[in-house]
C-alpha cells in the first residue's frame, strides 16, 4: 500500500469533500457534547465551546437531531447563524417526537452484529442511547428512514439549527434498517441533492462493512465512520477505505480517541462508549509509552494517524468546551517524527501496511 506522507496538521486547510465542490478544514468539530453527552454543558457553555473552535480555525461541524433530541441543532444554529463560510452536517433517520410518544430502552447501542431488519413503519429508536443525554429537551427520537421522513427530519433539522440549508446529510446508524434505507431514504437524499437542498449525501455509522455496500450504490459523496480507523481499530481498511479511495469518495472519521482510551489510557479506560478490556488497555498504555518517549501526547499521534489515509478528508474531535477546542487545535498541529511510527511498528503495536503520517 502506498503511504501518504503526511505533517502537522493545518486546522485551517480545506480539502475536498468528494467531487461535491464542499471543502472541509482537516478538523472538524463533532457537536454530540454540546448536546449534553454524559453531562450538562447549557446553552452558554455549547455556544463558548463552538467560538472556540472557530477562533481555532475549524470550519466543519457536524450535529444531528439524536445529539441531545434536538439540543444540539439548536445550539449550533444559535452559534453559527451570524457565521458564514462553513460546512455544516447533520443526520436523518431518527425523527423527533414528543418525549412522552416514544421511549428508549438500554444503556447501549445495539451491536450491528446482532441486528435484525425491520418493517417500512417507523418504530421507536430503542438504540440504548437514553441514557448518554444529560440535558432533557422535551423531545425524544423514533426511528424513521421512509422517504417522507427524510424530507420531514430535513426541514425540522433546519428549523431547529434556524438555518436555511445544510451541506452534508448522513443516512444516522442504519444498522438495522439497511433495506429501508437503501430503497427509501437514499433516493430522497438524492434527490435533495438533485434539488440543491443539499451538497452531499452521506451515511454515518460504527461499522464500515454496511458503509461499503453503501459505496458500491454510487449514490454517496462521503462517509463518516466511526471509531473503525483508529490507532486501536484499523477494521475500516479492510473494506471501506480502498473501496472510497477507489471511487473518490471522501471519509471522515469519528471516533478516533474510541470515547476516550486513546486520549488518556490512565484516566479514561472506555473504549467505544464501554469498558475497556485489559489488552485493549495495555496496548493503548503501550503506545502512549513510545509516544512519550518522543516527546508527544498520545491523542495528537490518534488524532492525526487517520489523515494519512488518502481517503479520509477530516477527522471529528468531539468538543464540549473552549479548553478542549483549544486542546484539539493543539494536538492536530503536534509535529510528529517519523521515527515515532517506525517505533510503534517495531514494537507490534502498529502493522506496517498501515498507511502513517
Amino acid at each position: 500500500m502506498d503511504r501518504f506522507e503526511g505533517g502537522p496538521v493545518d486546522p485551517l486547510e480545506r480539502v475536498p469533500l468528494g467531487g461535491t465542490g464542499v471543502t472541509v478544514t482537516r478538523l472538524g468539530m463533532g457537536l454530540a457534547p454540546i448536546g449534553g453527552l454524559f453531562t450538562p454543558v447549557g446553552d452558554a457553555g455549547a455556544i463558548a465551546a463552538v467560538d472556540a473552535a472557530w477562533r481555532h480555525g475549524v470550519r466543519f461541524f457536524d450535529t444531528a437531531p439524536l445529539y441531545g433530541a434536538g439540543l444540539s441543532e439548536r445550539r449550533t444554529g444559535a452559534a453559527l447563524r451570524d457565521r458564514d463560510d462553513f460546512v455544516l452536517a447533520t443526520k436523518v433517520g431518527r425523527r423527533l417526537v414528543p418525549a412522552r410518544n416514544a421511549t428508549e430502552v438500554g444503556r447501549r447501542p445495539v451491536p450491528a452484529r446482532n441486528a435484525t431488519k425491520v418493517g417500512r413503519r417507523p418504530v421507536p429508536a430503542r438504540d440504548g442511547t437514553k441514557d448518554l443525554w444529560s440535558e432533557p429537551s422535551g423531545a425524544a427520537p423514533v426511528w424513521d428512514f421512509s422517504a417522507a421522513g427524510v424530507r420531514t427530519q430535513h426541514r425540522e433539522s433546519l428549523e431547529r439549527l434556524g438555518l436555511d440549508s445544510v451541506d452534508v446529510l448522513h443516512l444516522h446508524d442504519p444498522d438495522d434498517h439497511f433495506a429501508q434505507a437503501l430503497h427509501d431514504a437514499l433516493p430522497a437524499l438524492v434527490e435533495l441533492r438533485r434539488e440543491g437542498a443539499v451538497r452531499a449525501v452521506s451515511a454515518g455509522m460504527n461499522q464500515s462493512a454496511m458503509l461499503t455496500a453503501f459505496a458500491r450504490t454510487g449514490h454517496f459523496d462521503c462517509f463518516l465512520l466511526a471509531g473503525r480507523y483508529t490507532l486501536l481499530d484499523q477494521s475500516g481498511l479492510a473494506d471501506l477505505l480502498p473501496e472510497c479511495a477507489r471511487r473518490g469518495i471522501s471519509v471522515i472519521c469519528g471516533g478516533v480517541y474510541n470515547s476516550g482510551l486513546l486520549a488518556d489510557p490512565d484516566r479514561n479506560r472506555t473504549f467505544d462508549y464501554r469498558t475497556a478490556t485489559p489488552e485493549l488497555v495495555a496496548k493503548a498504555r503501550a503506545m502512549g509509552d513510545v509516544c512519550a518517549r518522543h516527546g508527544v501526547p498520545l491523542r495528537a499521534a490518534a488524532l492525526q494517524f487517520p489523515l494519512a489515509h488518502p481517503a479520509v478528508a477530516t477527522v471529528l474531535i468531539g468538543m464540549r468546551s473552549a479548553a478542549e477546542a483549544a486542546d484539539a487545535a493543539a494536538m492536530a498541529a503536534v509535529e510528529l517524527p517519523g521515527a515515532l511510527w517506525h517505533d510503534l511498528i517495531r514494537a507490534g503495536l502498529l502493522d506496517p501496511e498501515v498507511p502513517h503520517p
